[in-house]
C-alpha cells in the first residue's frame, strides 16, 4: 500500500442543529450544539487512515486549546502528525457550522491553516517517495496549493486534487495534477459551465461528485457510478469521506471505476453520523 500525504487544513467546528437556516437579521433558537474535529484536510486523512492506509497530515495548527484536541484527535485516528507545525501568537482553524433540514452552511475561519508554507512542503518532498499520493484541497493558501501541484508533477507523485472550496486557480494546472474531484457547483465556479460540455476534455481525470446520484467521469463514454441509498443524518464531511476514501482505493492499486465505488460506498455510510467525521466508516464498516 502506497502512503497517503494529506497536505490541508484542521480546525475544530461548531455546529448548531436548527429546524431551518435563519433569514439575513434574524435570530432564531437552536436545538443543540457541539463541538467536533474538522477542516476538509483533517477529514480527508481520517477518513483514508479508518480505511486502514497509511497516512501522513501535513498543515498547520495554532497555539491554543483547540490546537490539542485536533492533534490528539489526529493521533487518535492512527494519522502520522510528524508535518503537523504549531504557529504561535496564532489561533488554530474553525468552522461554523449550521444544521437544518438535511443541509448545511458553514463559515470557515482558516487562522492557522493560512500560514502553511512552501517551506513546509519542501521538507515533505525531501522525504516522499514517488510512489506516494498527495491528497489536497483548497482551505490553504492559493499560491501554496498551485507550489505543491507544480512540485508533485516534476517528481511524479499521483495527486488527487478537491477544489473546494472553490477559489479561482490557473486551469493549466489541472493538466498536471492526476485527478481532481469538483462537485456540479464547483465546476461552474471553475469554467463557467456544467461539467457535460467539459469533462470529455479531462479523460479519467475529472471526477464529478453528484451527490446522492453519485459521481461521473469520463472514459471513452461518460460514466456513471452510482451512489447507494442511506439514510441522511448529516451531509457534513461526504465529500471529504469520498476523497479520502479514493486515495485509498488508488493507493491499492483499483481500477478508476472500482475505487469510485469504493468511495461512494464510505460516503454513503458517512452521511448516517453527526459532524464531519462521526460518521466515517472504518474498513470493518465497508466490507
Amino acid at each position: 500500500m502506497k502512503d497517503i500525504y494529506v497536505i490541508g487544513s484542521m480546525s475544530v467546528d461548531l455546529v448548531t442543529q436548527a429546524k431551518r437556516l435563519p433569514k439575513k437579521g434574524e435570530t432564531i433558537l437552536g436545538e443543540s450544539f457541539f463541538m467536533t474535529n474538522g477542516g476538509k484536510g483533517a477529514n480527508q486523512a481520517v477518513s483514508a487512515a479508518r480505511l486502514g492506509a497509511n497516512v501522513r497530515m501535513v498543515g498547520c495548527v495554532g497555539d491554543d486549546s483547540f490546537a490539542e484536541m485536533i492533534v490528539n484527535n489526529l493521533k487518535e485516528n492512527k494519522v502520522n502528525v510528524d508535518y503537523v507545525e504549531p504557529i504561535t501568537h496564532c489561533a488554530s482553524g474553525t468552522a461554523h457550522i449550521t444544521l437544518a433540514d438535511h443541509d448545511n452552511s458553514i463559515i470557515v475561519v482558516p487562522s492557522a491553516n493560512g500560514k502553511v508554507s512552501e517551506a513546509l512542503v519542501d521538507k515533505v518532498m525531501e522525504n516522499i517517495s514517488d510512489e506516494s499520493i498527495i491528497l489536497l484541497q483548497n482551505e490553504i493558501p492559493k499560491s501554496v496549493i498551485e507550489y505543491i501541484i507544480e512540485k508533485s508533477f516534476e517528481k511524479g507523485i499521483t495527486t488527487i486534487y478537491n477544489p473546494a472550496p472553490y477559489i479561482e486557480i490557473d486551469k493549466n494546472l489541472l493538466s498536471k495534477v492526476s485527478y481532481f474531484t469538483p462537485n456540479e457547483t464547483e465546476v461552474k465556479d471553475m469554467f463557467g459551465e456544467g461539467f457535460e460540455t467539459l469533462i470529455a476534455e479531462f479523460p479519467n481525470q475529472m471526477i464529478v461528485t453528484l451527490g446522492d446520484k453519485g459521481a461521473t467521469y469520463y472514459d471513452e463514454s461518460l460514466i456513471n457510478i452510482p451512489s447507494i441509498k442511506a439514510k441522511v443524518v448529516d451531509t457534513t464531511g461526504a465529500g471529504d469521506t469520498f476523497n479520502g476514501a479514493l486515495a485509498v482505493a488508488l493507493s491499492e492499486d483499483m481500477a478508476l471505476s472500482e475505487a469510485l465505488q469504493f468511495a461512494n460506498r464510505a460516503a454513503s455510510i458517512s452521511v448516517g453520523g453527526l459532524g464531519a467525521q462521526g460518521g466515517m466508516p472504518y474498513r470493518k464498516d465497508m466490507e
